[in-house]
This record gives structure tokens, C-alpha cells and sequence, in this order.
């Protein structure tokens, strides 16, 4: 097997520099279009391809997008990633993933974006303190909140219009004649939740229904266990929402346990829409978030000349009807 030639061998061959070989493969850089085409042969002959993040180095221009990401357990950021990476593949960009297992990200995981020179960073579900929004700025690096806002950081952010779902989910109870509804929360401390919530409870407040709440933090354990602990006192709730697929399919599963009728004795909504919400043992009513409208979303404000600061971009959803709620799909 041959060895792989280096960039100063190329230079060797060609009579020049190694920086004049790095700057042969930038189209920009000032150098006689002889000597490129001198270079550019030579390496076509030796099958020499540039490292990109030298090249990036040089150029200013990596091609590199960093996602930030520290839910380990919900499947939504999974397909999250997954969309982010085909469709930046599609405008010429990898992506550099960091997953962190602190609820805000720390110093030294944002210095492995600077270390790749990484042209802009989405955050998904961690927290960005205003030190590093600072830092962030300061290095002229975009950054864009997924699927979550931050008014303290000023950020771009790009999210569901959680306040409008939520009210959809409560109006349909409601509509049902509903009067006893449980909400099972996330994170307390998200921004999806807290609008989640504020939606769901102000619709029912307006019509003076005080909902039940189980305080949650989006994983399926802590539903399951919480909302077993609730039905076993009596009492039986009309509706549940779950404020992700995750928790909805926690509640469903203690529902179940108790030999439940879902959804004739209690129905079930969740929000977001995984693959695992309708499969067929689960075939959960649920929000659908519209991921490839704002992952693309998402991507245009990344590339934006002169990124536009502190835009939100709020994306409505539907009701996608299975059968965990009466009001099944014909």
C-alpha cells in the first residue's frame, strides 16, 4: 500500500513552499495561476487530497458546523442530528458533534469548536452561559438555540410554537368535555417546558379547570413510576399530556400495568413525534414538530451574511391523531 504523500513533499516536487501548496487549493489566494496549475497537476499525479482542517485554517473556512447536544435518552435528538448532518452534507458542510453531560456547556467543550474552527454552532438542549455567548460574539461565531429559546443570551433560536401547541392539545380536551387533565412536565428549568405548560394550564385557566401536575424531566422511567404512583390513588384523569413522546409514553405503560382502557378510561397526547410513537404497540396521538422545517430554518440563519442577532423563529406543528385519543385517524 503506498504511503500517503504529504503536503511538503508536494512542495518539494513543485519547487515552491508549503504554504504556496495550501494556498494552490484556495481559489481565493494570490498566487500566479502557473504555479497553481503546477501544483494542482502534480498533486493529481500523486493523488494528494489537502486535509480540510488545514486548509480550513488557512482559508478561514472549515466547513464545519458544531452541534451541542446533552439529551442522551429522548430518540427526538437522535433524528435531530441525523437530519442536521444529510442536510448540511447537501450545502457542503460536516458537522463537529460535542455532547455534554452538564445542563450548561462548559468552557473547555465550547474550546473544542475553536480548536476545529468550527464557522457556526447550534445548541440543542443545554444551557449557554452569557460569558460564552460573549466569547462566542466576540470570535464572530453564529449561533443558533434549537428547539429551545434563551432571552438572557440574546441568541438566534429556532423552536416549535410550544405556547400554540399546547393550547391545541388543551383545547381539544376541553372540546371533549374533559374536566380532570394531568400534565406530566419535563425539565422545570427548559424553556420547552415552561412554555409547554404556561400553554396548557393558562387554556384551562381561562375556563377555570385547575389541572393536575406531575413534575417530570422528559425521560420515560420518571413518568412511568410517578404516574403509576398517581392512578393508584383514584381518581382517574380524563386526559394526560405528556410534555414529550417520551414522558406520554411513560404514562402509557403505567396505564397498562393497571390494565387501563387507553384511550376509553384515560386518553393520551404526547409532543414531537418519534418513530417510537407509532409503532404499533404505542400508536400515540401526539404533536407533530415539523424537524426538517426547522432544522432547515436553522441552517439559513446559520448562513446568513451578517447573521441577524437575537432572531426567533417559531414553527407551528399539528395534532397527529392515533390511538391513544378517541379522535382517531379515518
Amino acid at each position: 500500500m503506498c504511503k500517503k504523500i504529504s503536503s511538503e513533499k508536494i512542495a518539494e516536487l513543485a519547487n515552491v513552499s508549503q504554504p504556496t501548496v495550501s494556498r494552490a487549493f484556495n481559489p481565493e489566494s494570490n498566487i500566479s495561476e502557473k504555479t497553481r496549475q503546477k501544483i494542482l497537476n502534480i498533486a493529481r499525479e500523486w493523488n494528494y487530497k489537502p486535509n480540510a482542517l488545514a486548509r480550513g485554517l488557512i482559508t478561514n473556512k472549515s466547513k464545519l458546523i458544531g452541534i451541542a447536544m446533552k439529551e442522551k435518552q429522548n430518540p427526538f435528538y437522535y433524528e435531530v442530528l441525523s437530519i442536521f448532518t444529510k442536510k448540511l452534507k447537501e450545502y457542503g458542510f460536516s458537522v463537529l458533534f460535542v455532547y455534554t453531560e452538564n445542563e450548561e456547556i462548559q468552557q473547555d467543550e465550547i474550546e473544542k469548536f475553536w480548536e476545529y474552527n468550527v464557522e457556526a454552532i447550534v445548541i440543542t438542549d443545554a444551557l449557554l452561559s452569557s460569558h460564552i455567548v460573549k466569547k462566542l460574539k466576540n470570535a464572530q461565531i453564529p449561533v443558533v438555540l434549537f428547539n429551545r429559546e434563551d432571552d438572557s443570551s440574546q441568541c438566534n433560536s429556532v423552536s416549535s410554537d410550544n405556547i400554540y401547541a399546547s393550547k391545541s392539545i388543551a383545547k381539544y380536551y376541553f372540546e371533549k368535555g374533559f374536566k380532570k387533565i394531568l400534565y406530566i412536565s419535563g425539565e422545570t428549568n427548559t424553556s420547552t417546558n415552561r412554555d409547554r405548560f404556561y400553554g396548557f394550564n393558562e387554556f384551562f385557566k381561562h375556563y377555570n379547570i385547575k389541572i393536575d401536575v406531575i413534575e417530570g424531566d422528559f425521560t420515560f422511567e420518571t413518568a412511568y413510576q410517578k404516574t403509576l404512583a398517581y392512578l393508584k390513588k383514584g381518581d382517574l384523569p380524563n386526559g394526560i399530556f405528556g410534555a414529550n413522546d417520551i414522558t406520554a409514553l411513560g404514562a402509557l405503560e403505567a396505564t397498562k400495568e393497571l390494565s387501563f382502557n387507553v384511550p376509553d378510561d384515560i386518553e393520551i397526547i404526547g409532543f414531537d413525534d418519534i418513530k417510537m410513537a407509532s409503532w404499533p404497540n404505542n400508536q400515540l396521538t401526539t404533536w407533530s414538530q415539523p424537524i426538517n422545517q426547522m432544522v432547515e430554518e436553522t441552517i439559513k440563519i446559520l448562513l446568513t451574511e451578517g447573521n441577524i442577532e437575537n432572531r426567533r423563529v417559531k414553527i407551528k406543528g399539528e395534532l397527529k391523531f392515533r390511538n391513544t385519543t378517541s379522535n382517531k385517524i379515518k
